[in-house]
């Protein structure tokens, strides 16, 4: 095959001369052409060496025929929920609510429906529906605690756990956490089969098992492997999902999947499908936030969470350079709470925190996550970048509360009492008329780079590089300052239906 490469090669180039350097079995191998004749010279080349895997062409029946009898089937006599009903008789409901309709991930959250076609008629009045569900669980104790998702045993009035060999015990529900989507059910019994997390943690590429009870069918075994890792899906506050391609279908929520050596890596929630079954693309929450979730709710029932009493957005970076940041990386902060711990501490709006108790935090979600897993009331140093150098605060957390950090609902914007002008950057400003401050965004030059940031009419544009701008001139003096220091992008902070944000805005150079 290589001597025919070689001569179609030669025909094709003619008389010309040409070097072609082609790696072929991980040998590099110099061809030295020319009309008349080619030779080979082999060179060395470093080469990848991939350690074995052992029993490379085992299969898994011994891993599965071990693990199976602790998984189990979950049957579930529940009401339907009036948020439910309006999502149109869909039992699953993950409950994300940053998640808005016609989101391509929202098949992650109706993957659970169940029979008595669509509810939801518009205008009419509905009530409570009752129905029967099947999802998937597992036993990680002698005594009887069993893990399985949230949406599978919400709004339950009976939950009913089969095993591999038919047994069936009803089942006691311990507790559940919404925000990551897991549930401890209990049942009688004593010397169970039961099944443990891992104890390293898995890597991409990494074999998985997943067995639970798809479309009603207990016990189904399938194969994949782990394909990636920190998924953040469907607006999650607390991401971090394992991506998996081992096939999940309707009834694997809440089922584990296992490594090679029979721990679980994984509880299988979601799936992306573009047509309502297995494409490959399946989603677990890792072992190791599982473990602490399901400690809490055997422990008390419920899970608390730190809260630091900030809104946060990620760091992109144009807001890396507006700042003077060397690396497009941490959480910058929006707005503290006004009664909040981190605002009590010192923390300010456009600070962005780089660290937590010295481990760097990646963007937003990392923060959340972060501070989520730290115990309420207990105090950690934060890492916050602040006008050009960094400095360092404790924070004592508090407890977090849904309620406390609902968000209020915006007030409309005045309209305008003055004529707008035009700015040097392609926005047409005109100071609130209601005194609340900031400029209003009357027109964007679809041009200029503020429209590629997506700022646009009706914003209100608050502070520039954390200088409050409240006239034109305010804001063409904040602009002049930051080419003054040297830098090509601007800082500027916005605001949108009462909510604001952060906006790196590149400054044409002169």
């Amino acid at each position: 095959m290589r001597s025919s490469i070689l001569k179609r090669t030669s025909r094709w180039l003619g008389a010309s001369a040409l070097a072609l350097l082609v790696g072929i079995g991980g040998v590099s191998t110099a061809f030295v052409m020319t009309g008349q004749a080619a030779t080979a010279q082999i060179q060395p080349a470093a080469q990848i060496v991939v350690p074995p895997t052992a029993q490379p062409h085992a299969g898994f029946a011994d891993l599965v025929e071990a693990v199976k009898p602790a998984v189990v089937s979950i049957l579930v006599e529940a009401v339907e929920s009036p948020r439910n009903m309006q999502r149109g008789g869909q039992e699953f409901n993950f409950n994300f609510p940053d998640l808005p309709d016609g989101h391509p991930f929202q098949d992650f959250f109706d993957q659970f429906g169940g029979p008595g076609g669509p509810g939801g008629q518009g205008g009419q009045e509905q009530r409570p529906r009752e129905f029967m569900a099947a999802g998937s669980g597992f036993v990680i104790s002698a005594d009887g605690y069993v893990v399985t998702n949230n949406h599978v045993v919400e709004d339950a009035t009976k939950v009913t756990v089969v095993f591999d060999d038919g047994t069936e015990k009803v089942a006691e529900i311990v507790g559940t956490d919404e925000r990551t989507d897991l549930a401890v059910l209990k049942i009688e019994g004593t010397d169970l089969p039961f099944v443990n997390f891992e104890t390293e943690a898995s890597r991409v590429g990494d074999w998985v098992v997943a067995v639970g009870n798809p479309f009603g069918l207990g016990g189904t075994v399938t194969v994949g492997v782990i394909s990636g890792q920190g998924r953040n899906i469907g607006g999650s506050n607390y991401g971090d999902f394992l991506q998996i391609d081992a096939a999940v279908n309707t009834g694997n929520s809440g089922g584990p999947a296992f490594n090679t050596k029979g721990e679980v890596v994984g509880v299988n929630t979601a799936i992306y499908s573009p047509n309502g079954g297995n494409v490959g693309i399946a989603f677990a929450i890792p072992a190791a936030t599982v473990k602490g979730i399901v400690q809490q709710l055997i422990d008390d029932g419920s899970v608390t969470r730190g809260y630091l009493g900030v809104s946060i957005q990620d760091v992109t970076r144009d807001i890396a350079d507006g700042v003077g940041l060397a690396n497009a990386k941490g959480a910058i902060v929006r707005e503290p709470a006004s009664d909040g711990p981190a605002g009590a501490a010192g923390v300010k709006s456009g600070d962005i925190i780089t660290a937590v108790d010295g481990d760097p935090i990646d963007d937003a979600l990392d923060l959340s996550r972060t501070i989520a897993g730290k115990a309420p009331d207990s105090t950690v140093e934060l890492t916050i970048w602040r006008d050009g150098a960094e400095t360092k605060l404790s924070v004592k957390l508090q407890t977090l509360n849904e309620e406390a950090v609902a968000q209020a609902e915006p007030t409309p914007p005045t309209p305008p009492a003055e004529l707008p002008t035009e700015t040097s950057v392609g926005l047409t400003l005109v100071p609130n008329a209601d005194g609340s401050g900031g400029l209003l965004i009357q027109n964007v030059d679809p041009d200029s780079a503020a429209a590629e940031k997506g700022l646009a009419v009706g914003d209100t544009v608050l502070e520039v590089n954390n200088t409050p701008v409240n006239s034109l001139q305010d804001f063409e003096a904040a602009i002049d300052a930051v080419k003054a220091k040297g830098l090509n992008t601007a800082l500027v902070k916005a605001s949108r239906d009462g909510e604001a944000r952060f906006v790196g805005l590149p400054l044409a150079t002169d």
